[in-house]
């Protein structure tokens, strides 16, 4: 039951992460064509407006999908383009601070005014220590864990009672959140950097594409290899 909760928790906090990104286009006026909540083959859904709203076949993950194809897409506003990236890490690290807020006050009785002190404290101090982690990790003495890996991990370490939930989740939402701020393709911080290069060399935009796609091809066998990796730890 630990894991079920914990695989619950990481589909959440990745609902909340395309709900940031489909929220930021909206007030971006970006038309948005999709909202999916997994990859792949539709399972159900339901059209509101300009918007097809999916739960698709392979959990874990999601995407939203503009209305404009590629082309299009770079005339927008380029703050429109940055806003639009980031609304997915905004979002989780919104959420993070909510969860850190209501443990101050639920958790350890502390008045609304200290439980909102508390949250941004240690809001600050996890995005030190992940900070920390992610320069471990390109050093090559940080270890790096696929879905299995966080799931298991979750369920033993946090169990499944509401303040160890919730600690979980505050600890997903700010390692998806700032992960993907990191300026490499396909994540939001290498949108960012493609629709800067693009305002100051247009021509650069012939390359976002091969770059995107080279980068989901490391992205997902780097994803396969930890799985696998935490398959075999946890067998």
């Amino acid at each position: 039951m630990p894991y079920v909760a914990a695989a619950l928790v990481v589909g959440l906090v990745i609902v909340i992460h395309e709900l940031g990104h489909l929220i930021a286009a909206k007030l971006c006026g970006i038309p948005v064509e999709r909202f999916s909540i997994g990859f792949g083959p539709r399972i159900a859904g339901f059209r509101r407006g300009e918007t097809s709203y999916w739960l698709a076949a392979i959990p874990f993950g999601g995407y939203v999908l503009p209305a404009l194809d590629e082309q299009d897409f770079h005339h927008v506003a380029v703050r429109k383009q940055i806003a639009f990236a980031l609304g997915g890490p905004v979002a989780n690290v919104i959420a993070a601070y909510v969860g850190l807020v209501a443990l101050g006050r639920f958790q350890l009785g502390l008045p609304m005014l200290e439980s909102v002190a508390f949250g941004a404290t240690q809001l600050v101090s996890g995005l030190g220590q992940l900070a920390h982690a992610i320069a471990a990790l390109f050093a090559g003495s940080g270890q790096l864990s696929g879905i299995v890996g966080i799931v298991a991990a979750g369920g033993s370490r946090f169990g499944a009672t509401a303040a160890g939930l919730v600690a979980f989740s505050i600890s997903i939402n700010l390692n998806l959140g700032i992960l993907n701020l990191l300026p490499l393709p396909p994540l939001d911080g290498g949108r960012i950097v493609f629709a800067l290069l693009a305002r100051m060399y247009r021509p650069l935009l012939r390359l976002q594409a091969p770059v995107t796609l080279a980068g989901w091809v490391f992205m997902l066998g780097l994803m396969t290899y930890a799985t696998i990796r935490d398959i075999g730890n946890v067998v």
